[in-house]
């Protein structure tokens, strides 16, 4: 018998966990799959990565039934990881006909208005899901499961109220699922409004602190795209994450890194949603090894073989360097996170010590660098003062 079976599954959902591959359960998955079997709403804190698509996905499976109109809806707050999660409900649901329909910005939304009302299953971002309820081209009436991924990611990029919104539109008697990567107040008072008698489930951290190495460099800021160059031209590693603030420093990167013959691509919201789906097809399949992002675009996304992180930009909010660095030194493998800082980074480096005192960054020495004439514009941020300390 396998742990999976101590858990009580069907033989559809069994067959599937079988057919993956899967043996033993995550963290998150042994402590939450019986609770969710059994029909209670659900907390789960978790980060990207454990394994709670497969713990959601067992309530699916469970409680859909084929040709019984749309029964579930699953909230997340990406056009990619809404895509993430169908590829991986199609494989949970494999021995279970089910329609399983994504509704997301930035394609036609004709397209989906046709597909809906065959729909048993509809995963989608808070923003167009909303717009569907608003048009009448979606009915809620029959949904028993309601599931909201990266909560607060969600919150964080201002869907709150949306979220409500479609919450209250749905029929009080069903069962909630809510995970969250941490317990913000919004996700809190959410939780409190509109769940009966949660259980609160954890698990621990996938990034192990012993394979995690955090270094950063203070450099002039006319030496950053220069340094960069070098260090992904020296450094061993297999898939790499640069990570920007905003769009425009995005585009600046790529096109620069193109130009020292580095294969990079960029990933932001202002891409059209093709673009984007081949962006990430390209960098998961380990065609290209340089991806060069926003939070935004990358939230939630699970890569596997992520070896460094370059912070090209410090975030301004210490929880978003968290979830950056989270991306990598995951099940056993060893990561490094790189950062390098200016002038104008300074106070956003301040932050993130303050608020988590026990992050050991280590000061690395500026290597011989030979200087990049950048091409293109890139934003100019107001000078900040670097309140210097050990780090």
């Amino acid at each position: 018998m396998t742990l999976f079976e101590k858990f009580g599954l069907n033989e559809e959902l069994l067959n599937a966990i079988k057919r993956l591959g899967y043996t033993k359960p995550t963290l998150i998955q042994e402590r939450s799959i019986p609770l969710i079997i059994e029909g209670k709403d659900l907390i789960g804190e978790s980060a990207t990565g454990s394994g709670k698509t497969l713990a959601f996905g067992c309530s699916v499976v469970k409680r859909v039934t084929h040709g019984n109109g749309l029964q579930a809806i699953i909230l997340a707050p990406s056009r990619e990881l809404v895509n993430q999660i169908k590829e991986s409900l199609d494989r949970i649901s494999y021995y279970k006909k089910m329609n399983i329909i994504t509704v997301y910005g930035g394609v036609s939304i004709n397209n989906q208005i046709n597909d809906l009302p065959k729909a048993d299953v509809v995963i989608g971002t808070p923003g167009r899901l909303l717009d569907h309820i608003k048009r009448s081209t979606i009915h809620l009436k029959r949904i028993n499961l309601l599931v909201l991924d990266e909560a607060d990611r969600m919150f964080d990029m201002g869907f709150i109220t949306d979220v409500e919104r479609i919450i209250q539109s749905c029929p009080t008697k069903r069962q909630t699922l809510l995970f969250s990567a941490t317990m913000s107040e919004q996700v809190i008072r959410i939780a409190d409004r509109y769940m009966i008698k949660p259980i609160k489930v954890s698990a621990e951290k996938m990034v192990d602190p012993a394979k995690l190495k955090q270094v950063y460099y203070d450099i002039p800021r006319n030496l950053k795209l220069s340094l960069l160059n070098h260090l992904l031209e020296n450094e061993k590693a297999d898939l790499v994450m640069v990570f920007c603030n905003t769009r425009r420093t995005t585009d600046f990167v790529v096109k620069n890194l193109k130009a020292s013959r580095i294969k990079a691509l960029a990933i932001h919201g202002g891409l059209s949603q093709n673009k984007r789906n081949r962006t990430m097809d390209l960098f998961s399949d380990a065609k290209v090894q340089v991806l060069v992002c926003t939070d935004v675009a990358s939230r939630g996304l699970h890569i596997d073989d992520i070896s460094h992180i370059y912070n090209y930009d410090i975030p301004k909010e210490p929880k978003d360097y968290v979830h950056r660095i989270g991306r990598t030194a995951r099940a056993g493998e060893e990561g490094k996170v790189i950062n390098l800082l200016c002038d104008f980074d300074y106070d956003n480096f301040n932050r993130i010590f303050k608020e988590y005192p026990e992050f050991i960054i280590e000061k690395m020495e500026r290597p011989y660098l030979k200087k990049i004439v950048a091409i293109g514009p890139t934003q100019r941020p107001q000078h900040q003062r670097f309140h210097r300390r050990r780090y």
